[in-house]
């Protein structure tokens, strides 16, 4: 069941049945190397992070992250949805996708339906977006999406530290309101 479409993409909810390219997805190098290694090195364990992952954040917050097609032939190219992390306060914008659809637009295509969402259906008042400091491609998503750099967080203990980026929709909507104007005396 599709939960967003945007003018060439389809996002729905992860399912078991998705293990077969998530085993792919998660093991591409770019992914090792800008995500981190999730220790999916079979199908079972594919499964399990899907269970432990995405439909567990389903069932607990009403979003994760979703597979992400193409609308024209539903080729699945990649994940993009929010997530929520316990070493951030709030939720996070997470998109991952195969190299051959880099450079195309899906990233940010994605990310913003799925910023919508979040500000829309689930009342988020903040997003933020992690990335390695040297990933440039997926900072400039986060730039473009008007996320604005933060500072540095380091998600795991033993991990790599990240770079930062978050948009308050909240003071966005204050911004973007037209000033009132007193009439001259």
């Amino acid at each position: 069941m599709t939960i967003i479409e945007t003018p060439r993409l389809l996002l729905r909810r992860l399912t078991l049945d998705d293990a077969e390219f998530i085993f792919g997805l998660v093991n591409q190098p770019s992914f090792l190397e800008f995500i981190g290694d999730k220790g999916v090195r079979t199908l079972d364990d594919a499964r399990e992070y899907l269970l432990n992952g995405p439909i567990a954040s389903y069932e607990a917050h009403g979003f994760g992250l979703y597979l992400t097609s193409l609308k024209q032939d539903g080729t699945p190219i990649g994940m993009c949805g929010l997530v929520k992390r316990d070493a951030l306060q709030d939720v996070d914008v997470g998109f991952a996708f195969l190299p051959e659809h880099w450079s195309k637009g899906y990233a940010l295509e994605s990310a913003a339906a799925v910023l919508e969402q979040g500000k829309n259906a689930f009342g988020l008042k903040r997003i933020v977006g992690i990335a390695r400091p040297d990933n440039r491609g997926s900072i400039r998503v986060l730039e473009k999406l008007g996320m604005t750099f933060e500072g540095r967080v380091q998600i795991l203990p033993e991990g790599p530290e990240d770079v930062l980026y978050g948009i308050d929709f909240s003071k966005r909507a204050a911004s973007s309101r037209p000033e009132s104007r007193r009439a001259a005396p």
